[in-house]
C-alpha cells in the first residue's frame, strides 16, 4: 500500500502537466492575448518535468534524493495546477483585464526574447546591490561591536541608533538626493543604510547576550581587550550577526527596487517602473519573477554559508 502511494505521488505532477498540455490545446483561445512565436508556457512545463524525472532516476540510487522528490511532488503538482488555472483564465476566458494580466506565454517569452537585456540589467542591479551591501554590512558590524562591547561608546550611539534606526529608508531618498553629489552615490546610500541597521541591532544584542564569565576567564588567562573582542565576543555573536545579515539582505532588495525607479536609467527595479510606464505588464510580472529568484537565491546562498561556518547549528533556522 505504501508502495502505491509512493507511486501515485510521483505520478501527480506529470499527471498535472499533461492536464495543463491538453487545457492549453483543447480550449479555445479568448483571441484577446498577443500571440508569441513559440509555445513558451508548454517549455516550462516540459522543463518541470524532466527536472522531476531526472531527480525520480537519480532517487533510484539514491534513497535521499528520492525521499526528497516524494516529498517536493504534492508540491510541484499544486504549481502546476495553479499554472494551469492561471493561464486558463488569461488565454481562455475574459476574466480578467487583458491589458494587466498578460498570458504565461508572453511572460516567459519575454524573458527568453530580451534575455540580454534583462541580463545586462540584472547585472547593473547587483552592482549597485552588492556595493551599498558591502558598505552597509561593514560599517553596521564595526558599530554593532562598537555598542556591544563598550559601554561609554554605547551611551553616545545608542539612543542615535534608536531614533535614526527605524525610520524607513525610503524616507531618506529626497535628502540622499540632495546631500550626494551623483545619484548612484545616493543609492548606494540608501541601501547601505538598509543593511546597517540590522546589522548593527543584531550584532550589539549578540555580543551582549554573552555571558560574562566567558570575558572574565579570558581576561585571566591574560587576553588582551582585542583578543576578547576577536576570539570571544565574535565568535559567540555570529548566530545574531548572521540574523541581522539576512534581515538586511532583505531590506537591501526592498531599498534596490525603491531606488531604480527614482532616477536611475538601469537595472531590473529601472526596467519594471518603465514596462509599467508604457503599460506592458508582461516585463512587469517577468521582472517580479526575476527578482524574486535573485533574492531567494541569494538568502539560500546565504544560509548555506551559516550552516558552514556555525556547523553546531545548522538546520536551527531553515529557509
Amino acid at each position: 500500500m505504501k508502495k502505491i502511494i509512493t507511486l501515485i505521488k510521483l505520478i501527480l505532477p506529470f499527471l498535472a502537466i499533461v492536464i495543463s498540455v491538453l487545457v492549453y490545446y483543447g480550449v479555445n483561445d479568448n483571441g484577446k492575448q498577443k500571440k508569441t512565436e513559440h509555445p513558451y508556457y508548454l517549455y516550462v512545463l516540459a522543463l518541470i518535468a524532466i527536472l522531476v524525472l531526472i531527480e525520480i532516476v537519480i532517487g533510484v540510487f539514491n534513497r535521499k534524493v528520492l525521499n526528497k522528490i516524494i516529498y517536493k511532488a504534492q508540491f510541484v503538482t499544486g504549481v502546476v495546477v495553479f499554472l494551469t488555472v492561471l493561464n486558463y483564465l488569461t488565454t481562455k476566458t475574459e476574466l480578467l483585464p487583458t491589458l494587466y494580466f498578460p498570458s504565461l506565454d508572453r511572460i516567459f517569452g519575454l524573458i527568453v526574447e530580451n534575455r540580454c537585456f534583462l541580463l545586462k540589467n540584472v547585472i547593473d542591479s547587483l552592482l549597485l546591490l552588492s556595493e551599498g551591501f558591502i558598505w552597509g554590512a561593514l560599517i553596521g558590524f564595526l558599530t554593532g561591536i562598537a555598542l556591544g562591547f563598550s559601554k561609554k561608546v554605547g551611551y553616545w550611539l545608542t539612543p542615535i541608533t534608536k531614533v535614526i534606526g527605524p525610520i524607513p529608508t525610503t524616507a531618506w531618498i529626497p535628502l540622499a538626493l540632495t546631500v550626494f553629489p551623483t545619484t548612484k552615490g545616493a543609492n548606494v546610500f540608501l541601501i547601505a543604510f538598509a543593511v546597517w541597521f540590522p546589522v548593527t541591532l543584531m550584532t550589539s544584542s549578540g555580543i551582549q547576550s554573552v555571558n560574562n564569565i566567558n570575558f572574565e576567564v579570558a581576561k585571566t588567562l591574560g587576553a588582551s581587550t582585542f583578543y576578547q573582542m576577536l576570539h570571544v565576543a565574535i565568535p559567540a555573536a555570529m548566530p545574531s550577526i548572521f540574523l541581522g545579515v539576512f534581515y538586511g539582505t532583505v531590506s537591501s532588495f526592498a531599498t534596490l527596487m525603491a531606488v531604480e525607479m527614482n532616477g536611475n536609467s538601469s537595472g531590473i527595479g529601472w526596467y519594471i517602473n518603465w514596462q509599467k510606464s508604457v503599460m506592458m505588464y508582461d516585463g512587469v510580472y517577468a521582472g517580479l519573477l526575476i527578482i524574486a529568484a535573485l533574492c531567494s537565491l541569494l538568502l539560500t546562498v546565504l544560509f548555506k554559508l551559516r550552516d558552514k561556518v556555525l556547523v553546531w547549528q545548522k538546520g536551527v533556522i531553515k529557509w
